[in-house]
């Protein structure tokens, strides 16, 4: 038997908690430990929940010992134990450990917070796992981006795509610090057109042809996409159903079925017993789908939370090539993770009542 991939997590924040819960369920890999400075609630939970605790250097580790948190070593201690590591620590905080990641010999993958060319490649499973196969390093995309690619992506790999325009109405601020500040009562316009995500989603899909526009709304519970798409063709809404629905890692929500708002998918999750409530697929409203002649509309929702955590595994795979088949790994990480292509089954037919 292959011996697991020895995984380290940076940052036991909002995505390397997640990241870390996933690499402790996947049957390949093994979570050597995690790495921080925090002293607070969240590092505690790392270690009620038997996580291995090291700090980022020697200055966090003083203080989190002084704290009573079970520090193992340092950072440098716990690269020297594993294969790959992946960097979750806030922006610009993850470019500046790299010198650290090389000496030590690991592949490394950073977040979407990073740029481009902090790694010279850029990661959505679906769309180029074969080229991150064996890579020193790579960066999983942003949460929008990792959305983006995937829908615009499953069309494009349907030659339906001909070009995108996108509004996206991001969340304030994430729930965990909702009481550090944010957008209260008002809208707040991205100040250039395009916003990031389109040339982001670019660094993964060259040719695509779009354009996104966003703003940050005051809620802070998901983003929410809304595209005009240009088709190669004339089509019909069965034929651009059909290509979304071939695609991995995209779910389908209705109206008919209450699903009528952000909060509701969110409920709807806790409803499912989903740890924190997480949604790992791109929530697209099925029955919102528009299609009228070369043109059609759309919108979804995006977890910016939790999308990305499967793609973080399944660039754990690629870079240090245990895997070499893309879809064989996003099936792996998908069935594990229990992802599903419609979040509620179909309803037979209702039964008459008893005359």
């Amino acid at each position: 038997m292959t011996a697991p991939i020895r995984v380290a997590v940076t940052g036991y924040g909002v995505i390397g908690k997640r990241v870390a819960d996933a690499v402790r369920a996947m049957p390949d890999m093994h979570l050597v430990g995690v790495a921080d400075v925090a002293t607070d609630w969240r590092i505690r939970t790392a270690a009620e929940l038997g996580i291995p605790i090291f700090a980022a250097d020697e200055s966090a580790r003083h203080a989190m010992v002084s704290a009573g948190i079970p520090v193992l070593g340092t950072l440098e201690d716990l690269l020297g134990q594993v294969d790959v590591v992946v960097d979750a620590t806030p922006k610009k905080v993850a470019a500046a450990a790299l010198p650290l990641y090389r000496r030590a010999g690991v592949k490394v993958i950073l977040q979407g917070g990073e740029s481009h060319a902090t790694t010279g490649h850029s990661f959505v499973a679906q769309a180029n796992y074969a080229s991150a196969v064996g890579r020193e390093s790579t960066r999983v995309v942003s949460c929008n981006t990792t959305s983006i690619v995937r829908v615009l992506g499953a069309l494009e790999a349907a030659d339906l795509l001909a070009s995108a325009r996108g509004t996206l109405i991001r969340r304030a601020t994430d729930p965990g610090e909702s009481h550090l500040g944010g957008v209260m009562n008002t809208i707040v316009p991205e100040s250039s057109i395009p916003s990031h995500q389109g040339p982001d989603a670019r660094t993964v899909l060259p040719n695509l042809d779009v354009v996104t526009m966003a703003a940050k709304a005051a809620h802070t519970q998901t983003h929410n996409h809304y595209w005009s798409l240009r088709l190669r063709r004339r089509s019909s809404r069965d034929e651009v159903l059909a290509a979304l629905h071939a695609a991995p890692r995209i779910a389908f929500v209705t109206m008919a079925e209450g699903l009528v708002a952000l909060n509701t998918t969110v409920e709807l999750m806790r409803d499912l017993g989903r740890p924190r409530g997480d949604m790992w697929e791109v929530a697209v409203w099925e029955d919102v789908v528009t299609v009228d002649g070369d043109e059609a509309y759309l919108t979804y929702q995006v977890f910016n939370e939790a999308i990305v955590i499967p793609e973080s595994i399944d660039a754990i795979r690629a870079v240090t090539g245990t895997v070499d088949d893309g879809a064989a790994s996003i099936a792996l990480t998908d069935e594990v993770l229990g992802m599903r292509r419609r979040f509620l089954p179909s309803l037979s037919s209702p039964t008459p009542p008893p005359a």
